[in-house]
């Protein structure tokens, strides 16, 4: 359980990144 909550953790870190760099690039 605790090595797929840090996995989803990271998969949502590394999407919230990503929509930070679009809204750069975009802005």
């Amino acid at each position: 359980a605790m090595e797929a909550n840090q996995r989803f953790s990271i998969r949502e870190g590394g999407k919230t990144i990503g929509a930070g760099i679009v809204s750069k690039i975009i802005g």
